[in-house]
């Protein structure tokens, strides 16, 4: 409790809240500090259960090793914050029968009955072009308008009123992969310092990972992620980690 506090980002469709662990020796909640910020976020997709236990650990470990030099260096100098479920709405969708359900989105109910929309592609970066549906039983739907749904809101507000966020990373599964912008158009961010940033960064955690570097869009191209958003509305260094395994459900 030192050096934790705990606030929500917000609530989702169902009025759930988006809780956030903060790791800062100075600043508690929601107040604002001057220390480069981190933004960790899992499980913008339902069925992607890996998106939440790897950014829970990662609290676990981080609390655990507190005191391990490299570590208390980090816990000191930087604004730490971990939202491990942005989509608990669609989780417990995709729980509730004691049955996988497959469900990747939130839980809208949309004009047509069907269920969810993609927050993933909910955000305002080339918002429902390419790799995206307009379709709402589509998976890749996404939404009536950018940033529709509270949760990708909820994010947004957050980014946009902490301007000493320098870096986000957000979970997915599954590929075994470190991905940077761009996603939304088939090709690399235009400044070359930034682009050198993004492929340096992204060669050291898959070196540490084992996983692979890769632009985004290589992967596939995907409009309104939250990776571009961050990066095109803050600069902020923002990648996906596509967790590892060849299913959703892993065990």
């Amino acid at each position: 409790p030192d050096i934790t506090s705990l606030f929500s980002l917000g609530k989702t469709i169902e009025g759930r809240e988006i809780w956030t662990l903060r790791v800062n020796t100075t600043a508690k909640g929601e107040a604002l500090s001057a220390k480069p910020g981190a933004f960790f976020v899992g499980t913008h997709h339902a069925r992607e259960h890996l998106a939440t236990e790897v950014p829970l650990l990662f609290a676990v470990w981080l609390l655990d090793n507190r005191n391990i030099p490299e570590i208390k260096k980090y816990i000191e100098t930087l604004d730490i914050y971990i939202t491990p479920i942005l989509n608990p709405d669609g989780l417990e969708y995709d729980i509730r029968t004691g049955k996988y359900q497959l469900h990747r989105k939130n839980t809208r109910i949309n004009a047509d009955k069907t269920v969810g929309v993609d927050l993933n592609r909910n955000y305002d970066s080339w918002w429902c072009t390419a790799g995206a549906s307009s379709y709402p039983g589509s998976d890749t739907y996404c939404g009536t308008a950018p940033f529709s749904e509270p949760e990708t809101q909820a994010v947004k507000r957050f980014v946009e009123a902490r301007k000493n966020l320098k870096t986000l990373m957000s979970y997915h599964s599954f590929s075994d992969l470190i991905l940077y912008p761009w996603g939304g158009k088939d090709a690399p961010v235009e400044d070359e310092r930034d682009r050198k940033v993004f492929v340096k960064m992204a060669g050291e955690m898959a070196a540490a990972t084992g996983y692979t570097p890769q632009l985004s869009s290589d992967l596939y191209v995907a409009t309104g992620d939250t990776a571009d958003w961050a990066y095109k509305t803050g600069k902020i260094f923002a990648f996906t980690t596509e967790l590892e395994g060849g299913t959703f459900y892993p065990g």
